[in-house]
């Protein structure tokens, strides 16, 4: 994908408040003790953060594991990123896939809870990674 850095820009835009409405679903969700679906809304806050990011370099991993990838060689690599980001990614992931395909997996309040805040504090430290990128 070309994109010019307008494009680029306004992709990112689009991506991160993406990021931040399901944010805020999760937190609906977390306060309807639909535990569930607010690791899975929390996950895909920080997939959507992630991409926000990732697109302002021109990159547009197709898989979970290409985001982690990218993340880390363009980012955590560079030192523009902590390294705490992809565990926290990971984790995210985990348990979003242990919630979506796992029959008898439980999710319990403190555990969705976590999910939200690392869901948080990951857009919080993308936005902060976004404004050192040059385009």
């Amino acid at each position: 994908m070309t994109l010019s850095s307008e494009d680029k820009k306004t992709l990112s835009q689009f991506r991160l408040q993406k990021a931040k409405e399901f944010l805020d679903d999760a937190k609906k969700n977390f306060d309807d003790k639909r535990y569930r679906t607010s690791v899975n809304r929390s996950y895909y806050a920080a997939l959507n953060a992630a991409r926000a990011l990732l697109i302002l370099e021109g990159a547009n991993p197709e898989t979970h594991d290409g985001v982690v990838t990218m993340l880390s060689l363009r980012f955590v690599k560079k030192g523009i990123l902590p390294s705490e980001v992809i565990k926290s990614f990971k984790l995210l992931l985990s348990r979003r896939t242990d919630v979506d395909y796992g029959d008898f997996d439980d999710i319990g309040k403190d555990e969705a809870l976590d999910s939200l805040h690392n869901a948080q504090s990951f857009i919080e430290t993308i936005e902060q990674a976004m404004g050192k990128v040059i385009l």
